[in-house]
């Protein structure tokens, strides 16, 4: 059974006057008689809070705290009807903003411990995640001929260990065509894998004052201008250490810069991952570390598909999935 005095805990939580302002800008509550935003939201925070499978959960399980509905800042519990109507057109971008407005309250108060670096830099771990929907159900989330899905291009903060940006496309977008749109904060240092090796996007963050710290293709074509000298101190796994230049012409007129190089022995993999980054000055053991931090987003997603509702979708339009996909976010500020 549902503790819905921990769940009220957890909605009072939530800056409902910052919530308010967002419906007043979006006018989501136009025309609206009952089952308002707040409703809604509360709705659909509930359905991820007892993991209910269906409409009808979310419907019964508030109609069975009829006496507590006070306390969530709601007059009755919605009809199944009502909120599938809802689910279906309420614009799905209110979550989203109202999820970006509490990471920047909520979020500060995240207490992770990881390895702590000796950098200035924001370290931004980038990766994406599918999830996968019935094509004959989910008719719009295009991704392969029988099999539907979607894509969470994340952002995440290493330090606090919760997004920064998400986009969610269909599952065909490819990672490097996903990340074009992120924010860029100048300084910060991006950490990928070698899906965005796309030297036309690392171009852009570049030009943006941006780091970034990416594994390279095993293609890619380049010619050494220097070999930094390893020294004594290293990590032993770390093999190699240059400066390049990239040798191919379509390459090279994307990506017209130097670059740095560093090569690290994978002992767990038994492979040697090759990295470049554009940040010339720090050492080489600090590089191989920003690499290693990046399995950090990998546990983001496990833990974020095991605990919290998007695996399965109570409804079937984009709009549903989308409002469900970010009050999951909101849930996991809570």
């Amino acid at each position: 059974m549902t503790n819905l005095n921990l769940f009220s805990q957890i909605i009072s939580k939530l800056d409902r006057t910052c919530f308010k302002r967002i419906v007043s800008d979006k006018k989501t509550d136009k025309h609206q008689k009952g089952y308002d935003s707040w409703t809604h939201l509360v709705s659909m925070l509930f359905c991820q809070f007892a993991k209910n499978q269906s409409i009808r959960d979310i419907s019964n399980g508030l109609r069975s705290a009829t006496g507590n509905l006070n306390h969530l800042g709601i007059d009755r519990a919605p009809s199944k009807s009502t909120i599938s109507y809802q689910n279906k057109h309420r614009d799905w971008t209110l979550f989203r903003n109202y999820y970006y407005q509490l990471l920047s309250s909520l979020g500060q108060q995240a207490d992770f411990k990881q390895v702590k670096f000796r950098i200035k830099s924001k370290i931004l771990l980038l990766d994406s995640s599918t999830i996968s929907l019935c094509l004959s159900l989910f008719d719009w989330a295009k991704y392969k001929t029988a099999k539907g899905a979607v894509k969470m291009h994340t952002l995440l903060d290493y330090d606090g260990n919760l997004p920064t940006y998400i986009n969610i496309t269909n599952g065909k977008t490819a990672d490097n065509k996903g990340a074009y749109d992120i924010p860029l904060l100048k300084r910060s240092v991006i950490v990928a894998d070698r899906y965005y090796n796309d030297f036309a996007l690392l171009n852009v963050w570049g030009s943006n004052s941006v780091y970034f710290v990416v594994r390279h293709k095993e293609n890619i074509q380049f010619t050494c201008i220097k070999e930094n000298e390893l020294p004594d101190d290293r990590h032993q796994n770390i093999l190699k250490d240059e400066i390049i230049e990239l040798s191919s012409a379509r390459s090279k007129k994307r990506y017209p810069k130097k670059l740095r190089r560093v090569a690290i022995w994978n002992e767990e993999n038994q492979q040697v991952i090759e990295l470049i980054t554009n940040q010339m000055s720090w050492t080489a053991n600090t590089i191989s570390e920003l690499y290693k931090s990046r399995w950090q987003i990998e546990i983001f997603f496990r833990e974020v598909k095991q605990l919290l509702h998007i695996k399965s979708f109570i409804g079937t339009t984009e709009n549903a999935v989308m409002i469900q996909i970010w009050t999951a976010m909101i849930t996991n500020l809570s």
